[in-house]
């Protein structure tokens, strides 16, 4: 009888098998850090997605100020020159390209009658205007222009177009 018992007692020791609790714990810990990871790739996945479109968008803005900018003469056609806007002039009255050196829109994209572009909040706008001279030589007085737009939020976001105005 006392064999018979024996042998119960290993038939129910092998019947009742299951997962210890370290076992439990070593899975759950291997799971949380697969789980982590690909949380962390779909993340960056994410946050890269718009990425081109803001890139895009930052560069249509600098060269819309670039081309309104070389639209403008070089040297202002009345007053002295002050390498900035004169007295009392706004954007929509510059009259030649220095009046844009300095010019700083961080409130987003603004047109030239002062009015914010609907969902462009998020861009700055820079420009700086100094002089240059091209060619061999004594070369050609110049002005160089460059718009510099960032944006809020993405540091890798600096996009500056660069562009050179002569007489």
């Amino acid at each position: 009888m006392k064999q018979q018992s024996n042998i119960q007692l290993l038939k129910n020791a092998y019947a009742q098998r299951g997962v210890t609790l370290i076992e439990l714990v070593v899975s759950i810990v291997i799971l949380s850090v697969a789980t982590a990871g690909i949380m962390m790739v779909m993340t960056q996945t994410t946050l890269s997605s718009a990425d081109p479109m803001i890139r895009e968008q930052a560069t249509a803005i600098a060269q819309s100020y670039m081309e309104e900018i070389l639209t403008q003469p070089l040297v202002d056609p009345v007053d002295a020159e002050v390498n900035g806007p004169e007295s009392g002039e706004t954007r929509s009255t510059y009259d030649d390209v220095w009046d844009y050196n300095g010019l700083n829109n961080s409130a987003g994209a603004i047109d030239q009658n002062g009015i914010a572009v609907n969902g462009l909040t998020g861009y700055n706008i820079t420009v700086a205007v100094s002089n240059a001279t091209l060619g061999p030589g004594a070369g050609s007085p110049a002005a160089r222009i460059v718009v510099t737009v960032t944006y809020d939020g993405m540091a890798g976001i600096n996009i500056p177009v660069t562009a050179y105005r002569l007489n």
